[in-house]
């Protein structure tokens, strides 16, 4: 059976063309996987719908007249319009009428949206989003990257046990290990939080806990997830996505002082831009909100149409893998 996302027209910074463009050229590359259902302003969707070729695809349009920008108050825009595309297709979701909600738009309405609207799972303290931090040997992953700043002992095991199990359910990691994000790798090192946090994580017996790691641990990929609070996470992750714009400066500036000429110019610009490559959000997509009673992705907000794409594709996977019912089953245990 298809999997039914329900995606926000209206999210992102050049929604809805990018949006819609992306996300019908998912469902034409992978028949049958997906049925698309567009929230936002009716007429505005159909119009952009209708420049694409949709025969033989499953896509829906549901009218959500109010829009909710990029800037403004997550809670304020929650309660003043609830009729916006955020705001109905998330309860798609929590009315079984959607099995995913994906959205590139205001990241804060999402989440608060998720939390009003579909809830946490049983025994869940706070959602958390992973980032996804790519390495030689493959993807580490960090939780949280954002979604809570100031957090608890408590919080950041759970964040260790959701991010294992996502993980485990959508990159297939076998018993993932876990480390904590930390000034040092020895286990006294950090604030009262984190010091409590590594007794907690130490003392789980069905967490595969090696300890402590720092910032030039994750890219080498010492760990397979790595726990932090959002303000931590939330600037390593920027700090990565940085990486594929700084670095070919860098490397061009390097060739000019090297005086290369333009077929060796070529060559490292085509080492380059395949190492690079992992450090493109485009490529992954979405992340799902971990720990929301039902599937939630957020994607980045100058999403392109490839990254829209992607975004479908991981809304599927998540579904498959049924990602919030292991994570709801692995907290009730």
């Amino acid at each position: 059976m298809a999997t039914r996302v329900a995606v926000d027209a209206m999210g992102g910074d050049d929604a809805p063309g990018v949006v819609i463009e992306g996300a019908i050229q998912a469902a034409r590359e992978e028949p049958g996987r997906m049925h698309l259902i567009f929230f936002g302003p009716e007429e505005i969707v159909r119009a952009e719908v209708g420049k694409h070729d949709t025969a033989g695809l499953g896509v829906d349009v549901v009218d959500a007249p109010e829009v909710i920008g990029m800037g403004e108050s997550p809670s304020a825009a929650l309660k003043t319009k609830p009729n916006s595309s955020i705001h109905l297709g998330l309860g798609a979701v929590k009315q079984s009428h959607a099995d995913a909600f994906v959205s590139a738009g205001n990241t804060g309405a999402v989440m608060a949206g998720a939390l009003f609207i579909c809830g946490r799972l049983p025994g869940v303290h706070r959602p958390s989003l992973p980032g996804y931090f790519p390495t030689p040997t493959g993807t580490a992953i960090v939780v949280d990257v954002g979604a809570n700043v100031d957090v608890k002992p408590e919080h950041l095991l759970q964040f260790a046990h959701m991010g294992c199990i996502f993980a485990e359910r959508v990159f297939g990691v076998d018993n993932p290990s876990v480390a904590l994000v930390n000034v040092g790798e020895e286990r006294g090192k950090g604030t009262e939080v984190v010091k409590e946090a590594y007794n907690l994580l130490e003392s789980a017996e069905d967490l595969n806990f090696v300890g402590n790691v720092e910032g030039r641990d994750l890219f080498n990929h010492k760990t397979d997830v790595a726990v932090c609070d959002g303000f931590v996470g939330n600037a390593l992750l920027k700090l990565g996505e940085s990486f594929a714009t700084v670095l070919p400066k860098m490397i061009r500036n390097e060739i000019g002082k090297q005086g290369l000429d333009e077929a060796q110019a070529q060559i490292v610009g085509r080492v380059l831009k395949g190492a690079l490559a992992p450090f493109n959000y485009e490529n992954f997509g979405a992340v799902p909100l971990l720990g929301v009673d039902g599937n939630v992705l957020v994607g980045h907000g100058g999403s392109t149409a490839r990254a829209v794409e992607q975004m479908m594709y991981r809304a599927c996977e998540v579904v498959e893998q049924n990602l919030a019912g292991s994570i709801a089953a692995a907290l009730a245990e």
